[in-house]
């Protein structure tokens, strides 16, 4: 197994997911895989799937997309992380060519965390995630005491 297709079985692991979403010909593989031997549901999706929007039934607990960023324009593919993540998907695995044109900042942006940078067949290849459950972390002045005038409440209406 490759260095790639083990670093994705690994999340997979990681995840232990009951629904799979994925984009691209390895991470069908890795998915079908895994559901031959747990109790999943695979979907399979096509790039061109974000021009109507994607049609999940159900919130999924992972998604892989591995082939596909490469192959369409920026924007259909902001688009198309932008929807997984809108739709909630818990977890969100991209792997993608460092030729791509897509750099760190473009996944930092859309909330992805660099996971891996690996190397196959002499390509450069960047493992991106994100993880709704540890996207946003706790600050400690975003509660309560610290919002706009709290010894207002129930006295004023503006």
């Amino acid at each position: 197994m490759s260095e790639s297709n083990q670093a994705l079985a690994n999340i997979i692991d990681a995840c232990q997911p009951q629904t799979i979403v994925v984009l691209g010909d390895t991470s069908e593989a890795l998915a079908q895989r895994w559901s031959e031997h747990h109790s999943c549901k695979v979907t399979c999706l096509a790039p061109g799937d974000t021009k109507e929007g994607l049609a999940l039934s159900e919130i999924q607990d992972l998604a892989l997309v591995t082939e596909t960023l490469e192959h369409i324009d920026h924007i259909q593919g902001q688009t198309l992380i932008g929807l997984l993540r809108n739709y909630g998907t818990r977890q969100i695995a991209v792997l993608v060519s460092e030729k791509s044109g897509w750099s760190k900042s473009d996944f930092i942006g859309l909330g992805f965390k660099r996971q891996a940078q690996l190397e196959e067949g002499g390509e450069a290849l960047a493992l991106y995630t994100y993880n709704i459950s540890n996207y946003n972390h706790k600050r400690a002045w975003n509660n309560p005491r610290f919002w706009a005038n709290p010894e207002m409440w129930d006295k004023a209406r503006w």
